[in-house]
């Protein structure tokens, strides 16, 4: 399994077991015990890694101080032989919940102490809330042995193992938060807003060799670390960062260790605190005795925060606290108190990115005063409005403001990204092309219609420092219009022509192809627009222009992925190949980059996880098959059983589609044929008589469907001499119900066959076979999908052109003679009526209003 598929596979099962337990607090048991695997099989790799044996690892004893010194000093902590993660495994039903108790103690007592502040407590939250498992001693340990059973298959020993374990780790919070509301939302920012705040740090951090990045808020972590791995990508030495989180409550707290350590990153380059932001800065000494000497304010090259909005906090003395030099925010809105802390803490070149509610941007009061100095000192760099409902557990719409220490623009770049999302169940979700459709803008400082715009600081000011997106950046429709002229006399208004002049631009020819010149107005006189507009020669030039440049894509990708793909550093080459795509069709006209982007992401998913599994199990993988593992009812239980194979990397499809074609081909046909007898049944039903089919048990009461015992029987009665077009039907019908049985077992049989053919075929592939049906997987995909991209413009204006011309199709002129029509119809029918002489009288009134005679 790769780790999407093991992480679907934990969470699946974390919910059939935590039965009547909070998914918020589940989450505690799950994600503590995946953390303390982590640190046993670490522990063993470091061991063994200093040629450990296994005969040795019994060893592993508290009573053996060399052995603990040692592994502290490889670790930061000790765990014994008998409370390692392995060891529990090896106890089977033996094991016991004082077993997790007693190793949970031992490891608080084993800690290096140069690393306390990195693990002290950090099981605190799991071993406290070990009661909650059972009600007594044994539903605890079975509860408890569940659970280390299901996560005992995460993958410890390849290249990929803490992305693998920090992935899982991350999905499992995330489907909590999602599934648990509010409650644990709150502590979880979503990976996409982590990234698109990452990018925009990382962009401006590039080139530094040394960097500190803080997060006051920290939650679970996923902000540091989306941060840190982009800044990574484009440094190249994860080591160079040290990591800062604050986080008050406690058990949020731990899993903000839980998850930096896990991710690999240092414990050294690790400084974490348990306490309240605004309350309780950062400590600038280690204790009160030796304050004047270690004294060391905390200033960092970056801060990221995602804090809780419009909370409560308590202003009282803050005048006199350097944090709140700008003004001090409102008691009941601490929105501006956690801002002005971040940017406190930053350096003169450093950055900072925060996630805030949409009203801090309009605010008045205290707020007001506070948004006016942050603009007039230059400290504001971007205000982005994000779509609503992108976090979890609040609907209201968030923006992402970028901040510096220190700016000599005095400009203010504001972004409408609120249209620019996906649908994702109940919640929005950025796009890898909505990100880098953001980060583009950002690190450009660009203006785009309809999206971005720098904003002088003169316009602020004469708006008294409202900073409401919609004031600076209309990104709403276009309100529809209507041309009085053209819906009198007809044809197309020219400036709604003109509106689409980008299309005009890029092909000339196409609007005089289009529409004639009718003097007020154009008209347009095909009856196919969509045939016109393809058949026009610049638009052919166009799609012909598009192909040729990026004809070489293909070849590209085979170089940088398929040749060695056991080598491929995913995360860098995505980064590459999109830049080379951007280069590719950067001459192009109308084709949307982003679009281009987003299809190469979508691909990317698949993609990355074919090479991880290439880059941990070597290029063997590619050959290996798996069985295809199905979960079915046994004894009224659900049992998973093998039900065939399935590909490691390459799906059986693409193998027999590429490789077994004959065999594919001959199957197919039969399927067809049994489609294809579905409906000369059909043909057959509905040419019988609707006596014949009453009066006979071979068809059901509906008249739609054969009885297939009862049609048995009839032909059999019939005989070999049918004596009207109903038993000629009926003998038929059974004919081609014979023949529909013999190929449905032929073509199960021909599958099977077909399906260990493939196993075998898998299996033995060639080097250059192998490159080529990773090549059919990955590539050929992608490029029929970067090919669409012109087709969707061409559509798009089709589907404008044909708008336009319907609209006015039918003029005021036209309307006003179907009603006359209509009234004379009318009239003509009232002459046929009779009555009273009041009801006629009532009549002939009628129709001298509706114009008849």
């Amino acid at each position: 399994m790769n780790k999407q598929q093991l992480a679907s596979k934990i969470w699946e099962s974390a919910n059939k077991m935590r039965s009547k337990i909070e998914a918020n607090e589940y989450k505690d048991y799950i994600l503590g015990f995946i953390f303390y695997k982590f640190l046993s099989e670490t522990e063993l790799m470091r061991l063994k890694a200093s040629d450990f044996t296994d005969d040795q690892l019994p060893q592993l004893t508290e009573d053996n101080p060399d052995i603990v010194e040692f592994v502290q000093g490889e670790c930061g902590y000790f765990i014994a032989y008998d409370n390692l993660f392995s060891t529990w495994i090896k106890k089977g039903n033996d094991f016991e919940i004082s077993n997790v108790r007693d190793a949970l103690s031992a490891f608080s007592r084993n800690i290096s102490p140069a690393h306390k502040k990195v693990f002290d407590g950090i099981f605190d939250t799991l071993q406290t809330g070990l009661s909650k498992l059972g009600t007594d001693a044994r539903s605890q340990s079975k509860a408890a042995r569940d659970l280390i059973y299901l996560i005992k298959d995460i993958p410890m020993d390849g290249r990929q193992d803490y992305d693998v374990l920090g992935f899982i780790y991350e999905y499992l919070i995330s489907n909590f938060a999602a599934n648990a509301g509010k409650k644990a939302g709150e502590f979880y920012t979503p990976s996409e807003v982590s990234q698109l705040m990452s990018e925009i740090v990382a962009w401006h951090l590039q080139g530094r060799e040394q960097i500190k990045i803080y997060d006051p808020t920290s939650g679970s972590g996923s902000l540091l670390i989306h941060i840190g791995q982009a800044v990574a990508r484009r440094n190249g030495n994860p080591d160079s960062i040290m990591y800062y989180a604050q986080e008050l409550k406690e058990n949020t707290y731990n899993l903000t260790r839980m998850n930096l350590v896990m991710r690999g990153i240092l414990p050294d380059n690790i400084a974490a605190r348990n306490g309240d932001t605004l309350e309780d800065d950062w400590p600038w000494f280690d204790t009160l005795e030796n304050k004047e000497e270690t004294y060391n304010p905390l200033f960092v090259d970056a801060v990221v925060s995602n804090p809780p909005y419009s909370q409560n906090w308590d202003p009282t003395d803050k005048e006199i606290d350097p944090r709140f030099s700008y003004g001090i925010a409102p008691k009941s809105k601490a929105d501006y108190a956690f801002l002005l802390h971040d940017l406190y803490h930053l350096r003169a070149d450093g950055i900072m990115t925060i996630v805030l509610p949409h009203g801090v941007l309009f605010r008045g009061g205290e707020e007001g005063q506070i948004r006016k100095n942050l603009i007039e000192n230059r400290h504001i760099q971007a205000i982005i409005g994000l779509p609503a409902n992108i976090f979890f557990g609040t609907g209201i719409p968030t923006i992402v403001m970028v901040l510096r220490k220190k700016r000599d623009d005095d400009r203010v770049l504001i972004v409408d990204a609120s249209k620019h999302f996906v649908k994702d169940g109940k919640n929005n979700k950025l796009r890898a092309s909505d990100i880098k459709r953001i980060v583009d803008v950002v690190s450009n400082n660009r203006t785009v219609p309809k999206f971005s715009r720098l904003v002088s600081i003169d316009e602020i000011r004469d708006n008294d420092y409202n900073l409401n997106i919609p004031r600076y950046v209309d990104s709403s429709e276009e309100a529809e219009t209507w041309d009085v002229y053209a819906s009198m006399f007809g044809g197309v208004p020219k400036n709604e022509v003109d509106q689409l002049k980008e299309y005009w631009t890029a092909w000339p020819s196409l609007k005089a192809e289009l529409f004639r010149d009718n003097g007020a107005c154009y008209a347009c006189d095909h009856d196919d627009i969509a045939a016109a507009v393809r058949n026009n020669s610049d638009v052919k030039i166009f799609i012909a222009s598009y192909e040729r440049s990026i004809s070489k894509l293909p070849a590209d990708l085979r170089s940088r992925l398929v040749e060695h793909p056991e080598q491929v550093d995913a995360l860098a080459q995505e980064t590459a190949i999109g830049k080379e795509l951007d280069a590719m069709i950067a001459g192009t006209p109308l084709v949307d980059p982003y679009d281009a982007y987003q299809k190469l992401d979508d691909a990317w998913g698949g993609i990355s996880i074919d090479l991880e599994v290439l880059g941990s199990e070597g290029f063997d993988a590619v050959r290996a098959v798996d069985p295809n593992m199905v979960v079915k009812k046994k004894g009224g239980k659900d049992v998973e059983v093998q039900d065939g194979w399935i590909g490691h990397v390459l799906p059986f499809d693409l193998v027999q589609r590429e490789l077994l074609h004959d065999d594919l081909t001959a199957i197919e046909a039969d399927e067809r044929r049994v489609q294809d007898i579905d409906s000369e049944v059909e043909t057959i039903l509905e040419g019988f008589d609707e006596d014949d089919k009453q009066n006979s048990d071979a068809i059901n009461q509906d008249g739609d469907a054969f009885v297939a015992a009862e049609l048995k029987r009839a032909v059999k009665a019939i005989g070999k001499n049918p004596a009207s077009d109903f038993e000629r039907g009926l003998v038929q019908a059974q004919k081609l119900f014979d023949e529909t049985k013999k190929l449905k077992s032929g073509i199960k049989t021909k599958r099977n066959a077909l399906e260990e053919k493939t196993c075998n075929t898998i299996k033995a592939l060639t080097d250059e076979e192998a490159r080529r049906l990773l090549e059919a997987k990955w590539i050929t995909p992608l490029q029929k999908q970067l090919e669409e991209l012109p087709n969707a413009v061409i559509d798009e204006l089709i589907g404008k052109v044909n708008v336009l011309k319907n609209k006015y199709a039918t003029t005021y002129a036209d309307v006003c003679g179907q009603i006359d029509e209509a009234e004379k119809e009318l009239a003509g029918m009232l002459g046929d009526l009779t009555g009273n002489a009041r009801d006629m009288a009532g009549l002939e009134e009628l129709k001298a209003l509706l114009g008849g005679e």
